[in-house]
């Protein structure tokens, strides 16, 4: 049973986080809305006449107000209704739904590599004072280099020089997919695994040099033991939050890895999007990444309630 306080912090996070997407759905709306350009020269073209353009806009809901835009905007959403491409005159959600399957691949591997190799070298150098310093290394290069720079050099090497993978497009069928998406989630992958490494890292080492650590190596207990029932189970809370945290942020940083390779999903579509002044497109994929992050962040929150011993009762 969790005390009232821990209901209360529950409480206090999910309605934060409802309260963020509900700010952040106006402030992405509210700001398309005054971006520069005309969504409608783009449909009608340069020689439309001022009439079409009159019409064109009425039709649109454009001479309404902010506020009654949004509002009709966000009861559409919660049903459902993405609205319909300024450009393409499709439904959003028809142009999204093929896309978002093949961003939630690359992300689905980048969370892989991130926390299986970032999780890994943290405890290596956390345990390790040999190879501490190693890890270091790989640590400030793989922060120190962006995503985009890698990106290019997982393509020269081997995608060009070697042709072990393909340099662009998504492809078809899960192995092929899992294939044309390896080079693109290694490249979204390592300034998020030098994260979590890093502080994987600093927690192990922090935990490994406490009494009760020293205490057990002492006692005979095999440093296995120690290291998994004792170590790692109290630096586990950090390295969550930095992996979850890495997770969260993937979804936003496949916009510009899908772009250098030419993926077909959510990121290149609000690229694309963006360049077309396609404002219902991109005020949808900018949801859901705002969505996504919100999410996990949020559940990050309520992991970390629900694994916390002060919370729990001692009745």
């Amino acid at each position: 049973m969790l005390r009232s306080n821990a209901a209360r912090r529950i409480l206090a996070t999910v309605s934060g986080a409802v309260a963020t997407i509900f700010v952040a759905s106006f402030v992405i709306f509210a700001g398309l809305s005054a971006a520069p350009g005309d969504p409608v020269s783009q449909i009608l073209g340069p020689k439309a006449t001022d009439e079409a353009r009159a019409n064109m806009r009425e039709k649109l809901g454009l001479n309404d107000p902010l506020l009654e835009r949004y509002w009709h905007w966000l009861t559409d959403a919660l049903q459902g209704n993405l609205g319909t491409s300024l450009t393409s005159r499709q439904d959003v959600s028809s142009l999204i739904e093929p896309r978002l399957l093949t961003t939630l691949l690359l992300v689905v591997m980048s969370s892989v590599l991130i926390v299986t190799i970032g999780i890994s070298l943290g405890v290596f150098g956390g345990v390790s004072e040999r190879g501490r310093g190693v890890v270091a290394t790989l640590v400030g290069l793989g922060i120190a280099v962006p995503s985009f720079i890698a990106a290019n050099v997982l393509i020269g090497v081997f995608a060009v020089e070697l042709g072990w993978f393909p340099t662009f497009g998504s492809g078809e069928g899960l192995g092929d997919r899992i294939w044309h998406l390896t080079l693109p989630s290694i490249a979204l992958s390592i300034g998020y695994g030098a994260y979590v490494t890093q502080l994987t890292s600093a927690a192990v080492a922090e935990e490994a040099e406490k009494d009760y650590v020293t205490t057990a190596h002492g006692r005979g207990v095999p440093p296995r033991v120690v290291l998994r029932h004792h170590t790692l189970r109290n630096a586990a809370m950090p390295v969550l939050t930095a992996s979850g945290l890495s997770v969260a942020g993937l979804v936003a940083g496949t916009v510009l890895v899908e772009q250098i390779f030419a993926v077909d999903g959510v990121g290149a579509l609000l690229i694309r999007s963006i360049s077309s002044k396609d404002y219902a497109v991109v005020t949808a994929v900018s949801m859901i990444i705002v969505v996504t992050f919100v999410l996990v962040t949020t559940l990050i929150d309520l992991v970390q309630v629900a694994l916390d011993p002060r919370e729990r009762a001692t009745d």
